[in-house]
Parts: structure tokens; C-alpha cells; sequence
């Protein structure tokens, strides 16, 4: 059975599109906007070989997908009886919650779910309906599907999975660790799993404007950086990860912060962002380069909090066989992986310099010959592992779920 599939990943500040013809897995068109929410939005698209820039301006998400549904219109990707056109639109969507443990075809229940859990995650899943909403008006005969990030970290344990608080509030309101990026950690595992023991232990580092480090037990996520919310674990863009909770009260008790704008000051002004008024990794590094004390303290700090990641599931699993560094900082910034991966021969990490210099280019390793742990540089490719789950959803029949 042969489809035309679209994807759309709409990230915190990044939206990814791509149209596949499966099950050939043959890239048709594709396109990525970034630094959204900024004064500099940009979107590449790549088609028929060729490559183009455009400039987006201070452009949000909606406008973005505005621009990608133009694109694809332009390139009369038809609805007639010869030419299915696009047969299923699959859509990352970020936090699923108890309700959703699969692939799931979009139908208005499930988009009234998705829009209840955009409390647990205001950055993504608004943007996640977004999509879906603009891809039902273009493409109305197409299957929408939902492929859901929290859906990979079903497997995590009890005992790494609940949180220390009266039971009943994690029966009653389903307080756990959910979970994210399942789709991206489980894309990259599977590119290096044919290369180890079914019971290899693995650590997976995604780090773009949102991070999380994945345990990965004989195939299995067993703990998680990210937790009831994407907003635990690792420094990000504009999140600021691990905080003492106390800091809430006493911003709101004592310096009489609201709690929206304690939301709002840990998820869109924390992280990078509010240690250096930069998101993008980039700008840091250069910063940081021409001598910025405050981008060089931020570098630092994320590679401080990335080892100590590294360190705790390294010995929640008893050993360490292979490190994965995926997603745009993890892929492409040489000097993060380096500031990471220093001091960490105590678990058998050895970074090869020289491998970790090259420019990326596909799936590479990066450890030194005797390193006892190999470490990899993988690029996830989330759009094709949504492709995948969202052909086999469509070959099988759609089934509605929640």
C-alpha cells in the first residue's frame, strides 16, 4: 500500500514539516521554520533538490504553518481520484497524559483531551492543535493521526515514575512523570540498537531548545529528565529546568509575583534565555567566544547539569554502554558534547576529539577506540518516525482511543 504522508512537529520555538511517500520512506518536500517567537523567524524548505531561505520576522507558529500550507498548495498536491494527494497528516503531539498510550487517529474527542492537557504543557500541545485544526481545513479527506512524545516512556517503573506526595493525588489526578521527546529517543536508539546487546544500557541526550536525557534499559525508557510537565530536568531555551520549589512561594509570598507570571518567568524567560538573553546555542557560543562572562557561565552550567544527569542513571541502570547526543545542540555543537563528556572517564566515557570535531554529517561515532561506553552523535529524525506510526496506523485502519 503506498500513501503520500505529511508530518508536522511543532516544537517550543521550531515548527518541522515533511511530506513522504510511504512505505518507501522517499522524502517529497521538506522545511523546518525556526526561532519562532523571535524578531528573526526563519523558514528553509527543501524540494526537488532545491534549497531556499526565507525570512519570517517576529512570526509565531500560526503564521508559520499558514506559510507551510502555501507552500504545499503551491506545489498542487491534488485530492482527485487518480492522484490521492496527501492520504494522512500525522501530528506530533507533546503531552498525551494517562489518556493516550499510542498512535491514535484524530477525532473531536481526542482533540478536546489535547486541548486539556495544554495545562501540562503550554509551550507545545496549543501549537500541537494548532496544526491539526489547519491540516483538517487543507487537507479534509486526509486521516489525521496523533502521534503523542509521552507515549515511549510509558515503561518507566513505578518507583521512577511517581513523586513523593500523598498517594491519592497521583491516583486521583494522575501526578507522575509523563515524560517528552519520546519520539525523538526512541528514533535514535533504534538507529545504534542493531550495534548492541539486547540488554544494553543507553543514556539518549536530547538538547535543542528543549532538553531531556532518556534511561534506556534493553529497549525500554526507564527513568526521564522531564516529568508531570516538559519543564524539569536539563537547562533549556527558555525553561529552567531543576528548581527548588520553595522559589515559587517565595516569589509569589514574599516579592508578590502572581503565579501566571511565575508560569510565564520559568518556562518563556528561564534557561538560556534568562541567563543570557540569548536561546539559541549559537549566538551563546560566540558570545561566549569573544569573552561574555555570562554565555561562558550558561555553557557551563548546562554541561554541569547534563554530567550529573549522565551520573545518576549511569547507576540507576549499574553501568553505561553507549551515550547518544541528538537534536540541534546535541548534533551540531562540538564544544557542548566536549564540556560534557569531560571528567566522565570514571564511567569508561572517552571522548575521541578529533571524531567530535568533523562536521556532522548522518549518524557517527565519536568515542575513542578503547572507550568503554561508545558515545554517538545521532540527528533524530522525528518526522519519519511519526511517518512510520502514522503509515501503520492508516495501513491497519484508524481506531479511535480515549
Amino acid at each position: 500500500m503506498k500513501a503520500r504522508i505529511l508530518v508536522l512537529n511543532a516544537g517550543s520555538s521550531s515548527l518541522k514539516f515533511q511530506l513522504l511517500q510511504m512505505p518507501a520512506e522517499q522524502t517529497i518536500c521538506k522545511g523546518s521554520a525556526e526561532r519562532l517567537g523571535s524578531e528573526n523567524g526563519l523558514l528553509v524548505v527543501q524540494n526537488s533538490g532545491k534549497e531556499w531561505e526565507e525570512e519570517l520576522g517576529a512570526a509565531d507558529h500560526q503564521r508559520a504553518l499558514h506559510r507551510v500550507a502555501q507552500i504545499l498548495s503551491e506545489m498542487e498536491v491534488s485530492q482527485n481520484t487518480d492522484d490521492p494527494g496527501i492520504q494522512a497528516v500525522g501530528h506530533r503531539v507533546v503531552h498525551g497524559g494517562a489518556e493516550f498510550s499510542s498512535t491514535t487517529e484524530v477525532t473531536e474527542n481526542v482533540k478536546t483531551q489535547i486541548r486539556k492537557l495544554s495545562a501540562l504543557a503550554p509551550l507545545h500541545n496549543p501549537r500541537n492543535l494548532e496544526g491539526i485544526l489547519l491540516a483538517e481545513a487543507l487537507f479534509p479527506k486526509a486521516l489525521q493521526v496523533a502521534v503523542f512524545d509521552t507515549a515511549f516512556h510509558r515503561s518507566i517503573p513505578d518507583r521512577a515514575r511517581f513523586y513523593a506526595i500523598p498517594m491519592e493525588l497521583t491516583e486521583s489526578e494522575g501526578i507522575q512523570v509523563y515524560g517528552f521527546h519520546g519520539t525523538s529517543h526512541k528514533y535514535v536508539y533504534e538507529q545504534i540498537a542493531p550495534k548492541l546487546d539486547k540488554a544494553s544500557r543507553v543514556i539518549s541526550l536530547h538538547l535543542g531548545n528543549g532538553c531531556s536525557a532518556t534511561a534506556i534499559q534493553a529497549g525500554r525508557s526507564v527513568d526521564h529528565s522531564l516529568g508531570f510537565t516538559p519543564s524539569d530536568g536539563l537547562i533549556m531555551g527558555t525553561r529552567s529546568g531543576d528548581i527548588d520549589f520553595g522559589i515559587i512561594f517565595y516569589l509569589t509570598e514574599k516579592l508578590g509575583y502572581s503565579q501566571e507570571q511565575v508560569n510565564t518567568m520559568l518556562n518563556r524567560e528561564s534557561g538560556l534565555l534568562g541567563l543570557t538573553g540569548f536561546t539559541d546555542l549559537r549566538d551563546i557560543q560566540q558570545a561566549a567566544d569573544a569573552g561574555n562572562t555570562s554565555c561562558q557561565l550558561a555553557m557551563e552550567m548546562m554541561a554541569y547539569r547534563i554530567r550529573k544527569y549522565i551520573g545518576a542513571y549511569t547507576a540507576a541502570m549499574n553501568g553505561l554502554d553507549a551515550l547518544i547526543f541528538t537534536a540541534g545542540m546535541g548534533t551540531h555543537s562540538a564544544e557542548l558534547r566536549s564540556m560534557v563528556c569531560a571528567e566522565l572517564d570514571v564511567f569508561g566515557i572517552q571522548l575521541d576529539q578529533t571524531l567530535n570535531n568533523l562536521p556532522a554529517k548522518g549518524n557517527r561515532a565519536i568515542h575513542q577506540a578503547d572507550s568503554r561506553v561508545q558515545i554517538w552523535v545521532i540527528p533524530t529524525d522525528e518526522e519519519l518516525e511519526i511517518a512510520r506510526q502514522t503509515y501503520h496506523l492508516l495501513k491497519a485502519g484508524p481506531s479511535e482511543e480515549a
